[in-house]
This record gives structure tokens, sequence and C-alpha cells, in this order.
């Protein structure tokens, strides 16, 4: 692919999968039609290979209480699919690094190198200290970047020797390591101690979709740091042959949500010491009113999901010119998604994509 093209990858729904948008993890409840199809790999074979089809790059997996395991499940997909990449999360610190370098390396033996890794250090107090962890958000960072550190080293052949505060390995080397399939470090987070980190580990840092200021703004400080780093933006699209067509879809998505869901998400964003869940919670307010927060870029999805709580909606022209527009203050990769996940991959691939690469071509 040429240079100026963004890569676009695609996500699996491993909580189930609707016509609805809804919680990723199950520390949200999860609306009937958010869950009318089931996770099982009989589905989630068909996302995958449908996006396979539809010429996307890879597909992220999320991570958290609740989720699959991302690692067994990505696994059985591969025997699914032919080209497709994964990219898989994991919790930086709950496990050894050692083990994730096997995990990541035998992953990448077997399926010829279609492995990418998002990084995750955790934002929500509760859901951390589920899993044992009782780190204050800086801690978990710096654990986060001694993880990164290791985990690179070994996945490039190196023996390793480190001693940090929160991981000590000793002679550590994989045997035979699949060097020639290296493995992108995805990594998100914005505040201070996670930019720290991005800019010297991540190769990718992944942005969720903040007005175009608010992104090109965050990139060209980073990028001011690390001239090296990609940016990957995670947003969802609403897109359709006319842009009153997706308007209505975003409208009824609006309409089925129940307020006592909303109330309870903004109960729990309110909890996390996440800097970038803050953002996205103040694009809406946990209100319903004004939405619409700049051209197609509307803030309805966040009220009942955690995470990415924005969408594009507009006709596909719209979704791809403002695709472009963060293409050009530096998105280096989109992860995209939509609901259905199946229907929807098809459409963004077949309708968005092919728009969006026109016009990055255009530009060179």
């Amino acid at each position: 692919m040429p240079e100026n093209h963004p890569l676009l990858h695609w996500f699996l729904p491993t909580g189930g999968d609707g016509r609805d948008p809804g919680g990723v993890t199950s520390v949200q409840a999860r609306s009937g039609a958010a869950t009318r199809r089931p996770a099982g790999i009989g589905y989630l074979a068909q996302v995958a290979s449908a996006a396979e089809q539809a010429g996307f790059t890879s597909l992220l997996t999320p991570v958290g209480l609740g989720c699959v395991d991302p690692w067994i499940l990505t696994s059985a997909l591969s025997q699914h699919t032919e080209r497709i990449g994964f990219l898989v999360a994991f919790r930086a610190g709950f496990a050894s690094p050692t083990l994730l370098a096997q995990q990541a390396d035998a992953f990448r033996k077997f399926t010829g190198g279609r492995l990418r890794l998002n990084v995750v250090t955790g934002g929500d107090p509760v859901e951390q200290r589920s899993y044992g962890d009782r780190l204050a958000h800086d801690q978990r960072y710096g654990r986060t970047d001694e993880v990164m550190a290791v985990l690179r080293d070994l996945l490039n052949g190196k023996r390793i020797d480190f001693q940090g505060q929160h991981v000590q390995v000793e002679g550590a080397q994989l045997t035979d390591p699949a060097v020639e399939h290296p493995v992108p470090l995805y990594f998100g987070g914005a505040s201070p101690a996670a930019e720290d980190v991005a800019t010297r580990r991540a190769d990718v840092q992944l942005l969720w979709g903040e007005p175009v200021p608010a992104v090109a703004a965050r990139i060209a400080r980073m990028r001011d740091r690390n001239p090296r780093l990609r940016f990957g933006l995670r947003i969802h699209v609403i897109s359709r042959d006319d842009a009153s067509e997706a308007w209505a879809e975003a409208a009824r998505i609006l309409d089925r949500m129940d307020p006592e869901a909303i109330r309870a998400s903004q109960e729990r964003y309110a909890r996390m010491d996440s800097s970038a869940q803050a953002a996205m919670t103040a694009l809406h307010g946990g209100t319903t009113d004004g939405l619409t927060i700049a051209p197609n870029l509307w803030a309805g999805v966040g009220l009942v999901r955690e995470g990415a709580g924005t969408a594009l909606v507009g006709s596909h022209d719209e979704v791809a010119e403002r695709l472009d527009e963060y293409r050009r203050v530096g998105v280096d990769e989109f992860i995209l998604s939509g609901w259905p996940h199946l229907e929807e991959a098809f459409r963004v691939g077949e309708e968005v994509a092919p728009r969006l690469r026109r016009l990055a071509g255009a530009s060179t």
C-alpha cells in the first residue's frame, strides 16, 4: 500500500453484537439489542472473514473484565482466516512479560506473522482491583513502561536481564524467536504519564475520536518528542448512501438507549482515573443534548459505551472526507467499527475505504 494510504482495521465484538452499541465489558450491562447475536466462534469467524474480504488489515480484540481471553479467541479465529492480522489487547502487568513474549512468539510463528499487540494499562480502579491490582494511576504506567521494554527486546531475539521497580527478569530469552515477523506495539492513554510511555516505547499511539483540532494538537506535541511514532484513531462509523439515512440511524440508536443505562454509565465513568475516558465523557457531559460536536462527529455512543465513544455519521463521501481530515493532521491508521459488525464491515470496506484511499492518493 502506498505510504500515504492509512491502514484500516476492524473491531471484533467479543461481548456480542447487534444493531445497538453496548458496554464493552461485563462491568456495564449489555442490552438485548446489543447482544442479539452471541459472540461464539461461528459468528465471530463470520465477522473476521467479512473484514478480511473487505480489505481490512487486522482485527482489534478487546480485553477486560467480562471479555473472553483475546489470545484463545484470536488463535481460534486465525484458523478461519488466511490473511487478516490480529491486534491482540492485553493488560500490562497481569502476566510476566517473558510469558507474554512466549505467547506472542508462538502466535506469530503459527500464523505467519499476523500479530500486532495492543498494550492496555487500565483506567478503572474498581476493575483493576478485580484482577488483584492496587497500583495507583502513574504507578500502573510505570509498570507498563517496564513490561513494554522487556517484551520488545525479547520479541527482537535479545537475552534480557532487567531490574525495574515492577519487573525483574534474569536470563530471559526466547528459543528460536520468529524475528522475521516484527510485532508492532500499539498503546493508548492521554495523561502525561501515558504520553511519556508512548513516546519511549510504542510504535503506534492510539487516540479516540475527539474533534480534529484536539487530535492534531496531541499528535504535534507527541511527534515533537518522537518523530517516528505513528498514530491510530479508534472511532465508530455510521455511514450510508445518503446523509439523512445515517443521521436517522444515529437518532434510532439514541432513542433506544435506556436512561437508566446512561445514568449508570456516567457513574462508572466518574469513578475512573483515565484521562482519555474523561475527555470522551466531556464531549457529551452525560446528556442527550448537543451530541454533534464537530462536522459529522457524534458523541452519542459514549453515553452507554466506555472507551471510544464517538462516531462519524454521514454519507460515505462525508465520512471518508472526515477520516481524511484526521489523516492530514497525522493519523496513520484507523480502527473502525459499526453495528452490526458483520454487515458494517462490508459496508465500510466497500464504500468508505475506497473513497478514503482516493482522497489520500489525490493529496500525494
